[in-house]
C-alpha cells in the first residue's frame, strides 16, 4: 500500500509540474550522416549542426583541400534552399554551392595552407557558421 502512494504522489507532482509548463525540453535536432560527395581521401574534421541538416567540413591530407558538403537529414523529393560554403579568413571571395536541392549542398573546395578559414552551411534560411577556424 505505500508503494502504491508514493507513486500516486510522484504521479501527481509529475502532472503538476508538466500542467506549469515547467519541465518543457526543446527538441534537439537530429544529425545528418556525411555523404561522401567531397570525394575519397576527404575524412570529416568538423561539423555545424542544423535543425534539418549538418555542415561537414572536410579535409584531404593529400592534396591539402578542405571541402563543404551541407546535408539534410531527411532528403525529399521537395526542393528547399541549401548553400555550402568556404573561403579564406581575410578574403571576401565565397567558394559557394546555393540552390534548390533535395538532398545536399556542395561539395566546395579550397585550397588554403598556412590559412585560417571560414565555412557555413544553411537550409531554409537557417545558416550556421565558423570563421578563423582550422589554421595551418
Amino acid at each position: 500500500m505505500k508503494k502504491f502512494l508514493k507513486r500516486a504522489a510522484l504521479g501527481a507532482a509529475v502532472t503538476t509540474v508538466a500542467a506549469a509548463g515547467v519541465a518543457v525540453t526543446p527538441a534537439v535536432a537530429e544529425a545528418a550522416t556525411y555523404n561522401g560527395a567531397c570525394g575519397s581521401g576527404y575524412s570529416v574534421i568538423d561539423t555545424l549542426p542544423l535543425q534539418n541538416g549538418t555542415v561537414f567540413l572536410t579535409y584531404n591530407r593529400s592534396n591539402g583541400n578542405n571541402c563543404v558538403v551541407t546535408v539534410r537529414t531527411h532528403p525529399s523529393s521537395y526542393l528547399v534552399d541549401v548553400s555550402a560554403s568556404i573561403k579564406k579568413s581575410g578574403t571576401t571571395e565565397w567558394k559557394q554551392d546555393v540552390g534548390f536541392y533535395t538532398t545536399y549542398a556542395g561539395p566546395v573546395y579550397l585550397y588554403a595552407p598556412g590559412s585560417c578559414i571560414d565555412w557555413e552551411g544553411g537550409i531554409n534560411g537557417e545558416i550556421n557558421h565558423q570563421f578563423n577556424s582550422h589554421c595551418g
